[in-house]
């Protein structure tokens, strides 16, 4: 007990009081009851104090207080103190009873300590029921210390194959990238804790790290984010040891008893986890593996394939699988044995993924049969030539085994999405008849159907022709008109590409272009048209007649080729006006490919005085932030809207959804495909600038198009459907 004046000086303080504090009774008299808490302390004091003696003097300052009390020796300790008046003659005194509550707060900690070690334990109990992968439950695990078990920091380090190194695999809390960023320049992470975790196979406790000869090296690290304890528990697969969790903690002697046995069980689980994890991967393995070549199985090519068909049908491009047959495998296999033809098998297995430069898109299905997907067909791909060329490499290619060299041959059966199918299954199963097929005609290789075949044998012939072609001026331009919705004016034409074949009269593009891209004719062909309509603007100025701009389409290979924007400057060549009477259309799925190219080069096209249009619109699922910042003056509505108007009510709703977002954006709008009078008038009603189609007409030959549209109708006569 102590009895305390309104100055704050000690009257009176009992032997016990002295002895807490570690003075000789009677020696604390007459000193200032500040000098019994620590200086951060005081000033706070003696402002209460001032209060306390403020008239009335009455007052009670209450029990059970907890304080940091200030021993003789300078340590600190907390007591429990309870304040009541004390009334003399004219005066009044604080008398205070004290008691050392050292044992009750240590208690106080270590059950706190203790119940988020428990909740820590809980959580990560319920994280390994969840999880199956390794690599997420050392993070979350990580996560979960810091969280839940207020652990400053922790994290995971693993050791490499050989056992001599460890790297960290995962980490969490506030400055644990800085700290470990780097953390082996010091020492290497082996000569520290997790090393001895690892050799002796047991536990690190370190109640002080900052003064552990064991962490000697990273002290200074230590001391700038004021970490003072550290456990490194073991983490086992199979086991033996593989590395360790380590947990990180501001205070000294952090680790009691029982927190260090729920912290060991934790690891035990973990490590339960880890072999778990470890044999479902197996398992996994075995069930979409073959174990020899550690390509995947029929199972999971088909589920690859499955994969790759949704992109090839988002992306509208074709896809292709072979199946492959070794030629006379079975022969090897018998004559050097199983272990000899296994080990060509993991050869030809390591061929074949260098070829397709993925082994994700490879299978082994059986002893000798392989699988490949080429998820995307290009235009311009030539799907047997690649066979043909893979085939040549492989015969070509010699195989070691044993002491002997081996030249393999081998049948390829080719089945392609989308004519033989539009899915895995039943592409699989057409490949699987091609392959079939190429053993009883004695084929190299065969595509799944006779038809596709004769295709693929006849497209040498149809290139030479459009060679000839080329060469004989036999391709020309037709015109379509475009006309004003309001006016009916003419405003422009589209020109399409035609092919006058001598021998069977006038081909429809759609025989011909994909040949053209294919073989890479469509760059000469492609030139030529830019020429043609430029020529023919130009003669249609000179002559007098009215000179509408002329649009011209522009394919993917076109587009990213590098020599494009050189071509059209050419095309333009020294005529000031030519690129008035230009315009490029490009489909919406083109530019979208790739955006950020796309827009550079049309910037550069735009930047000529050649106007630019988005071509198909609503079909290559561009979004608004893109379509705003394409240098465009012309959106052209996709004829599949068109057709819709007046089939489906929504129909009417998504065209002039259309129409009103590009005139938010000041594009002009085209309707292309329309062939009714009612789409017509629905088209004008919803505000749509221009229209083209069999409505108006179809496209024509130049000179017909000259004699109807533009000798006829010279500027502000109109154009009737």
């Amino acid at each position: 007990m102590i009895l305390v004046d309104a100055q704050g000086t000690i009257v009176l303080a009992n032997e016990r009081l002295c002895h807490l504090f570690g003075y000789a009774e009677g020696a604390l008299a007459g000193r200032p009851v500040a000098d019994l808490m620590p200086q951060r302390h005081r000033e706070t004091h003696a402002q209460h104090l001032e209060v306390y003696f403020r008239a009335p003097y009455v007052r009670e300052l209450g029990i059970g207080m907890e304080l940091i009390a200030l021993h003789a020796n300078g340590s600190e300790f907390p007591v429990e103190i309870s304040l009541n008046p004390y009334h003399g003659e004219d005066v009044v005194f604080t008398l205070a009873c004290m008691r050392a509550i050292t044992d009750r707060k240590a208690s106080e900690t270590r059950i706190k300590h203790l119940n988020r070690v428990l909740t820590m334990h809980s959580r990560i109990n319920a994280l390994i029921v969840r999880v199956h992968d390794r690599e997420e439950l050392f993070r979350e695990a990580c996560r979960i210390s810091v969280e839940a078990g207020a652990f400053t920091m922790a994290w995971v380090g693993l050791l490499d194959e050989d056992g001599s190194t460890a790297r960290v695999v995962a980490s969490f809390g506030e400055h644990a990238d800085e700290y470990l960023t780097g953390i082996e320049a010091e020492a290497p992470i082996m000569q520290g804790p997790l090393g001895v975790a690892v050799r002796e196979d047991r536990p690190v406790w370190l109640q002080d790290y900052r003064h552990s000869p064991l962490t000697a090296p990273w002290h200074k690290r230590s001391e700038r984010f004021g970490w003072s304890s550290l456990a490194t528990l073991p983490l086992h697969r199979a086991g033996t040891p593989i590395g360790a969790l380590s947990l990180y903690a501001e205070e000294i002697g952090a680790f009691d008893e029982e927190e260090e046995r729920q912290l060991v069980e934790l690891a035990t689980n973990l490590s339960f986890a880890i072999d778990h994890i470890e044999k479902e991967r197996k398992l996994t393995y075995l069930a979409y593996y073959d174990v020899l070549t550690g390509l995947a199985n029929r199972t999971l090519f088909l589920n690859r394939v499955t994969h790759y068909l949704r992109s090839a049908v988002s992306g509208r491009h074709k896809l292709a699988i072979f199946l492959i047959d070794l030629d006379r495998f079975k022969n090897i296999n018998d004559s050097l044995g199983q272990l000899a033809g296994d080990k060509l098998l993991k050869q030809v297995a390591k061929w074949l993924t260098r070829q397709a430069g993925d082994a994700n898109l490879l299978a082994r299905l059986d002893a000798d049969h392989f699988a490949v997907v080429i998820p995307e067909i290009k235009p311009e791909d030539d799907v047997a030539a690649m066979v043909e060329q893979w085939m040549k490499a492989l015969r070509d290619h010699p195989f070691g085994v044993k002491t002997s060299t081996f030249w393999i041959s081998a049948k390829v059966g080719i089945s392609m999405y989308p004519e033989d199918g539009n899915n895995a299954a039943t592409l699989f199963k057409h490949a699987e008849a091609a392959l079939k097929q190429t053993k009883v005609s004695r084929n190299r290789y065969l595509f799944h159907t006779p038809k596709m075949t004769e295709m693929m044998a006849g497209k040498f012939v149809l290139e030479n022709q459009l060679r000839q072609a080329l060469d004989k001026h036999e391709f020309t331009l037709h015109y379509q008109p475009k006309v004003n919705m309001v006016t009916g004016a003419l405003t422009g034409v589209e020109a399409l590409i035609r092919w006058n074949d001598p021998r069977t009269g006038l081909v429809p593009p759609g025989r011909f272009t994909p040949m053209l891209e294919e073989t890479g004719l469509i760059y000469e062909v492609g030139r030529w048209a830019l020429g043609k309509a430029i020529e023919d603007y130009l003669r249609w100025r000179r002559l007098g007649l009215p000179a509408v701009r002329i649009a011209v389409n522009v394919s993917p290979l076109q587009l990213r080729n590098r020599h494009f924007i050189s071509d059209i400057e050419k095309a333009i060549g020294s005529a000031a006006e030519a690129a008035d009477g230009l315009e490029l259309e490009i489909t919406e799925g083109l530019i979208m490919e790739d955006v950020e190219y796309s827009i550079a080069t049309l910037r550069a096209i735009r930047a000529m005085g050649v106007s630019i249009a988005i071509d198909d619109f609503g079909t290559g699922f561009s979004s608004l932030s893109y379509l705003s910042k394409l240098p465009l003056d012309t959106l052209k509505i996709d004829r599949s809207f068109v057709i819709d108007l007046t089939e489906a009510p929504e129909g009417l709703a998504q065209v002039s959804t259309i129409i009103n977002l590009a005139h938010s954006l000041g594009l002009k709008v085209v309707a292309e495909g329309v062939e009714t009078s009612e789409q017509a008038r629905l088209l004008r009603m919803l505000g749509c600038n221009e229209m083209q189609g069999f409505f108006l007409s179809k496209a024509l030959p130049s000179e017909i198009f000259e004699a109807r549209y533009l000798a006829s109708h010279r500027a502000g006569q109109t154009v009737e459907g």
